[in-house]
């Protein structure tokens, strides 16, 4: 059977092939409507950026935009190496150099307080220097750094964070927190060393650091409440319980601090969300938990996938050209997680969602005035090859695909998509198990990989940076990560570096309400 199926690959490859691409003028009249559109950005846009989205693709390395690009197109009845992802049509793209200041290979922590704070770190520390080593408490005192979402409040911009995990997490965390240890969530995490020498948990930071956030939407509650205290969604399942030491409810915390007159509401359920008039709202904290949640979704191909539970990303509303001043990151998280469970699909069809937040960003707001950023932390070690046929084996959705062809050395067929290390690594009778024996295309397939781990790894090569709107021209060529947010902080006027801002640019007060920066929440479950 399997031999039937790579022969009727081969057989039907050339009648796959659209007729317009047949045409060489279709190529030619493709290429001259890219030149003209590059022509066009010899007029370069140096308007001050009135808004500052960075969309993270945690994990999104190149290999996955390009997969996620297929993936896309598939989904829509088309062949999908044609198709353009909505970040693919952002004019300037960049490549940035991942690796932390100990670490070739980076992790997500170090590469957050590149990416936010502007300054390269070692692995597993979040918002301090190179000069602070990880887990030791008493190495981080005065060598804090500022993000740009501090930055954007001292300017006077509403700020927001979005994620599709943790509030905590590694990523979000660099905006807000300085912790010598990525995994201290709550204090029921740290060392007593580290409590003793009077280093703050993640959590605690998010409520006392920067106070005003207007926006905050994750997952990771049970480290904002008391050790043991039963969660409101799940009360009688013990993972979800509070872990705080300390028996603070964070989220009366953060309620109690908010400025007198100034309403400020918590949700934890997409019923609750809706419900507020963002009208009436100025600050907003919502929770959820943080699992993958199997939602039956039937795509174009007819396959059912999960999607993880999340808020979304937050976008400011309104017509194209409306002032606003806003800033703040919003990360597609559960990428990362699908790559080290060597799960391609759930990663593709995560970095897919992704692009949908980017395409809304695109419409709701000018480049007149918003720069946007898309990018990576880091890359993972997610390959494909093998696939001579378009598409790939009779619209077997990728990921990840029968590639039409054998190993020439043990005679069995491979997915298109493979990793280099994972939990894949499968030998069946002393041979490298036969794929055509498995449901490769359930999301929980977890593809073959060449060195057996329980979690697969980061990778280390350079990741895209997509870049429209004011000033996106200084993210081109080659760059250290810690580059991002001191281009991006340039191009709004906050930060240090500002002398090229006229007064009236740089010093204008932000909206008091919530209502000109909350956007849509576009994968509510």
């Amino acid at each position: 059977m399997k031999a039937l199926l790579l022969l009727l690959a081969q057989l039907c490859s050339a009648s796959l092939i659209p007729e317009r691409e047949k045409d060489p003028e279709y190529w030619r009249g493709q290429a001259q409507d890219t030149l003209r559109d590059a022509l066009r950005l010899q007029r370069l846009n140096q308007n001050v950026a009135k808004n500052l989205i960075l969309f993270l693709g945690d994990g999104m390395g190149v290999s996955t935009v390009t997969a996620a690009r297929i993936l896309k197109g598939q989904l829509q009845n088309r062949k999908g190496e044609e198709s353009l992802l909505e970040m693919d049509k952002f004019p300037y793209v960049a490549l940035a150099k991942t690796y932390n200041t100990n670490a070739q290979v980076p992790d997500s922590a170090g590469t957050a307080t590149a990416y936010l704070c502007g300054v390269k770190a070692n692995e597993g520390t979040v918002g301090v220097s190179a000069g602070v080593t990880r887990d030791r408490c008493n190495t981080t005192k005065g060598q804090e750094v500022t993000s740009i979402l501090r930055w954007a409040k001292d300017g006077g911009k509403a700020v927001g964070i979005v994620t599709t995990t943790r509030v905590t997490h590694a990523t979000p965390s660099a905006a807000y927190a300085h912790s010598a240890n990525r995994d201290w969530y709550s204090d029921g995490e740290m060392p007593p060393d580290a409590l003793e020498g009077g280093c703050k948990d993640i959590a605690r930071q998010l409520v006392e650091n920067i106070p005003d956030i207007e926006v905050i939407l994750g997952g990771g509650r049970k480290y904002m409440f008391p050790k043991n205290a039963s969660d409101v969604e799940y009360p009688h399942e013990d993972k979800h319980r509070g872990t705080r030491l300390d028996r603070r409810d964070l989220v009366r915390a953060w309620h109690d601090v908010k400025p007198p007159g100034k309403v400020a509401k918590y949700v934890w359920h997409r019923r609750d969300l809706l419900a507020l008039n963002l009208s009436r709202v100025d600050f907003l904290l919502g929770e959820s938990w943080h699992p993958w949640v199997p939602r039956p979704q039937t795509g174009a191909l007819g396959d059912p996938w999960p999607i993880p539970r999340c808020w979304g990303g937050w976008l400011p509303p309104g017509d194209a050209g409306t002032p606003q001043k806003d800033a703040g990151p919003s990360q597609g998280g559960r990428i990362d997680h699908g790559h080290h469970e060597g799960k391609a699909k759930q990663a593709l069809h995560e970095a897919v969602e992704l692009d949908r937040a980017i395409g809304l960003a695109t419409r709701l707001t000018s480049p007149q005035d918003t720069l946007s950023v898309v990018t990576a932390d880091h890359s993972h070690g997610m390959g494909w090859g093998g696939t001579s046929g378009r598409p790939v084996v009779l619209r077997v959705p990728l990921p990840p695909g029968l590639a039409p062809m054998q190993s020439d050395v043990d005679r069995k067929p491979f997915t298109s998509i493979l990793y280099g290390n994972g939990p894949g690594y499968k030998i069946v009778a002393g041979e490298r198990e036969n794929v055509s024996a498995v449901d490769f295309a359930h999301a929980d397939y977890q593809a073959q990989s060449a060195v057996p781990l329980r979690q697969e790894t980061h990778g280390g090569e350079d990741v895209a940076v997509f870049a429209r709107g004011p000033m996106a021209h200084l993210l081109h060529g080659v760059h250290e990560q810690n580059y991002i947010p001191h281009a991006m902080a340039y191009a709004a006027c906050i930060g240090s570096n500002r002398a090229h801002c006229s007064n009236a640019a740089a010093g204008r007060p932000a909206a008091s309400i919530l209502l000109p920066f909350l956007a849509l929440l576009f994968l509510l479950c």
